[in-house]
C-alpha cells in the first residue's frame, strides 16, 4: 500500500527516484525497495515524506482515505476555486468510471 502511494505521489510531484532520495538524503535504492514493497520508510521519512507532498503521514499510511490539502495563504476566491476545481475533478472522475 505505502508503496504505491509513494510512487503516485512521487510521480504527481515530478521527481525521479533519485530526487526524492536527494530531498531526503537518503540513497536512490532505499527510494526504489520502498516502491517494490522490500523495504518501508522509517518514521522519520514518513514524517519528510509527508512534507514534501503536502500530505498526511495517515494519507502516506492508508489509514486515511483523505488527502489534506493546506490552504494557508490563500484568499476566500483562491479557497473557492480550489473547491470548484475538486468538485469538477470529482464529476469528470465519476462520468469516466460510469
Amino acid at each position: 500500500m505505502i508503496a504505491d502511494r509513494i510512487k503516485s505521489l512521487r510521480e504527481a510531484h515530478h521527481l525521479t527516484q533519485a530526487e526524492l532520495a536527494r530531498h531526503l538524503n537518503i540513497t536512490r535504492s532505499s527510494v526504489n525497495a520502498w516502491e517494490m514493497g522490500i523495504s518501508v520508510p522509517s518514521t522519520q521519512c514518513i514524517i519528510e515524506l509527508s512534507h514534501i507532498f503536502g500530505v498526511s503521514t495517515d494519507f502516506l499510511l492508508d489509514t486515511e482515505r483523505h488527502a489534506c490539502i493546506d490552504i494557508s495563504g490563500l484568499s476566500d476566491e483562491d479557497v473557492c476555486l480550489v473547491r470548484a476545481l475538486i468538485h469538477h475533478l470529482r464529476h469528470t472522475h465519476e462520468q469516466s468510471v460510469s
